[in-house]
Parts: C-alpha cells; structure tokens; sequence
C-alpha cells in the first residue's frame, strides 16, 4: 500500500515552554515538601510525575521553512508537520526532517549510442524538489540517491530514442531541438520519480558531442555539408543573375543574341559568379564563328 503524506497539527512549542518549566518547578517543591513531612506516597508519586515532565522535554522539535517533520510512533506513520517555528508532540515520536527546497543534480557526462548508433557524450541538469515527505521517506530506500539514478537511466534511455543530428525533414533531433528534448527529457525523469513523492521542474542536456573516437570524422561531414549547402546557395544565385542580366539585354535591345551566343554567354557568367578566384578577362580580337 503506497505511503501518502498525512497534514498533522502540532502544538505551540512556545506555550510548552512556558507550561513544562511551571510544571517543573511545580513538581520539584512538592517532592522537596513530601520529603520534609516524611509523607512516602506523596513523594514517590512526586517523582514519578517529575520524570514524566522531563520525558516531555524530548517531545520539542523546529520546523524550518521549507521543511517538513515526519513523524513515527512505534514504526507507524502518524503525519508531517510543515508548521514552520518550534513545536511540540508526543515524545514518543520519532521525527525525520525532509527537505522541500528546490535543488538540482547534474549527471556525469555520459557515453550513449544516439538513435542511428553514433555514440555521443551527453550530460543533464535536473531540478527538482520533494512534494510528499511520506512517499520520498517511505516508498525508496534514500531518495536522494534514487533521484541520482534515475535521472541518468531517464537521459541515457531518451538519448538513445533520437537522433545527433536532423536526417529527414520533421525529425526531433538532441542538437538542432533543445526545447523539444528539454521536455521529453523531464517527462521521462517525471515518470520515474513519482513514485518517490520528487517533482521534477527542469531537466535540460548541458553538454552534447559526438564521442572522441568519431567526432574527427563527423566534423569533416559538418564541413562537407556545410561547403555543399554554400555552393547551392552561390549556384541559385548565379542562375537567378544570368536569367536576369539575358532578360534586361532582351528588353533593352542592347544586342540580339542566338541560342549559342546565349549559351556562351551563361557559360561565361556561371564561371564567373561561381568562381572562387576573381575572373580574368579575355579580349577577343576576332568574332565568335572565327
């Protein structure tokens, strides 16, 4: 049966700090008067009552901001406590404090095998808090350990769910998709951590590259497509000027060209425009058919 969080009131542990000590002293005068008139059951039940009194002592505890006190009777679960300031319960209690602030884990850096097997090293920061002190304290055995763990069983599992890069077009990808991956990532860290009672605000990759043993090569590839990507945009653009430049001189009238004059012409021009030297010109002292 899972352990849910229980809201559980304590008492003042001011006004418990006012009574205890009146009681004290309370106490301590009649055994000392007991004693004086030799009366045995009144001292002995004097005594007794003292040390119940100083039992009571142990029943204070402090809650802190952001922290809750679980308290335990005999092993049983009887509540958390998030009353901030001192407090007092049964002394009986056994009381664990748990943590609600908001803290965050970052994961080594990790090799895993994207979802083409390229191995890539990827690392992850976590954020996170504890919502339920009964589920983180009760349900995993330490829950900050657990939250370690899974967390990184969450990132290298979502890392091998995508690709490095984009192959396709619409596909998800871990480097071009940061808000995306962001999400999965604490959706799949959520999942795993609801059990301990840990809700997850953020989780986001801080360090992404291809492994060591490949990034030579991969590199070269980012080159390689870089450099085709240029060309294609220098060989639109080149095309675009020739047609315009053909349709400006037709328009204009500036000179009547035939279909291999024109193909001389473009020829002329893509060479140029496309070119990674600046061209050289070439006075021709003859016509095009001598």
């Amino acid at each position: 049966m899972k352990i849910q969080e229980q809201p559980r009131n304590a008492a003042s542990g001011y006004l418990a700090l006012v009574i205890l000590p009146v009681l004290t002293l309370s106490l301590g005068w009649s055994l000392v008067s007991s004693a004086q008139q030799e009366a045995i059951l009144q001292a002995v039940l004097s005594v007794l009552a003292l040390i119940a009194v100083l039992i009571c002592y142990k029943g204070f505890f402090m809650v802190h901001p952001n922290q809750a006190i679980v308290l335990q009777l005999f092993g049983s679960y009887v509540g958390s406590v998030r009353q901030t300031g001192l407090r007092w319960a049964n002394p009986f209690y056994s009381k664990h404090a748990v943590s609600l602030r908001v803290r965050n884990f970052e994961s080594g850096q990790m090799k895993v095998n994207d979802s083409s097997g390229n191995p890539v090293d990827i690392a992850a920061v976590v954020v996170w808090k504890v919502v339920d002190s009964a589920e983180a304290l009760f349900e995993v055995d330490d829950y900050e350990s657990f939250v370690q763990i899974q967390s990184e069983a969450a990132l290298r599992n979502m890392a091998t769910s995508y690709p490095y890069e984009v192959h396709s077009d619409g596909e998800i990808a871990l480097r071009s998709h940061p808000q995306e991956i962001a999400e999965k990532l604490r959706e799949e860290v959520q999942d795993r951590l609801d059990k301990a009672g840990v809700q997850v605000i953020e989780a986001r990759i801080s360090h992404l590259a291809y492994a060591q043993e490949i990034a030579s090569a991969m590199l070269k590839r980012q080159q390689a497509q870089a450099i085709v990507a240029a060309r294609t945009q220098i060989v639109d653009g080149a095309v675009g000027m020739v047609k315009m430049a053909l349709e400006q001189l037709k328009e204009q009238g500036v000179v009547d060209l035939d279909e291999e004059r024109k193909a001389n012409m473009v020829s002329n021009l893509l060479v140029v425009l496309c070119g990674e030297e600046n061209a050289r010109p070439v006075l021709n002292a003859g016509s095009l058919y001598n």
